[in-house]
């Protein structure tokens, strides 16, 4: 698929998410409450939010590694319902801001909702692509992402657009999807396997060296974990193409160790 026929893709599949009360992973709050836990949020977190900003598509939590101070600015790449936005504006406070950017309107609608519903001052969505940020130049101090890098068709320019838009000695903290070893064709023409956040992921090898070229330094993988077998059973879209594949529970296994949970780290150099 061309670039522009995957964003529409992806776009669409997300949109059936943001319209209906489910994650990717799993039917309803509760689900989406446990795939949340299961990645690395605690009770605290998922207490400080308003009710619908969790949707359960995380494969991480990158505001427990960013280390966010009193003051900063802090901008989400696909931010979706707003999940990691609120929790990061509780630990910068009332002089930071934290900003997330999201390309499908329904998902931005839902997190404006979330922000009224919650309050927050310091909490704004954009529309917009993360190849394209509608950020100004060295505006931001960290930029978190979590499993949405993967899917972008062009991820050196979404490194080329962070880089830009944060302050020298600014940081990046993302957690992503990436793969050990290359896919069988037949699921990397999989629509569904890409809206699943895996038919789009890159080699790791390939993602960490996108870090780079990109103009990071001291790019790091803080943490690796393998992709949970039950995640990929519960996802819809994951579903759809084990059937149309015919997948046997054996393949199923053996294509969820082609995928890791990474969180990576970077810095913008300060000079």
């Amino acid at each position: 698929m061309k670039n522009e026929e995957i964003k529409k893709v992806v776009r669409e599949g997300y949109t059936g998410i943001a319209q209906v009360n489910r994650s990717c992973c799993a039917p309803g709050p509760s689900a989406a409450e446990t795939v949340a836990k299961g990645v690395g949020y605690t009770d605290e977190d998922l207490s400080a939010i308003p009710e619908g900003a969790n949707l359960g598509l995380g494969c991480g939590n990158p505001v427990a590694m960013a280390s966010l101070s009193d003051g900063e600015t802090v901008l989400d790449l696909g931010s979706g319902a707003g999940v990691d936005c609120f929790i990061a504006a509780g630990k910068v406070g009332p002089r930071g801001r934290v900003i997330g950017v999201d390309m499908t309107p329904e998902m931005i609608d839902r997190a404006r909702e979330n922000v009224s519903r919650g309050g927050y001052d310091n909490v704004e969505f954009r529309l917009g692509e993360i190849e394209h940020l509608p950020v100004a130049d060295s505006s931001v101090d960290v930029i978190i992402s979590n499993c949405v890098i993967n899917l972008a068709p062009d991820k050196n320019e979404v490194f080329a657009e962070a880089y830009r838009a944060l302050k020298p000695g600014g940081r990046l903290m993302v957690s992503d999807i990436v793969l050990t070893r290359e896919l069988p064709p037949e699921v990397k023409e999989s629509v569904d396997a890409l809206v699943g956040c895996i038919a789009g992921a890159w080699l790791k090898g390939d993602y960490v060296g996108a870090v780079k070229n990109a103009g990071f330094e001291d790019v790091e993988i803080t943490d690796e974990q393998s992709f949970r077998t039950e995640l990929l059973e519960n996802d819809p879209a994951v579903q759809s193409f084990i059937k149309d594949l015919g997948m046997s529970t054996e393949s199923l296994a053996d294509l969820a160790q082609s995928a890791v949970s990474v969180k990576v780290r970077a810095v913008r150099p300060a000079r």
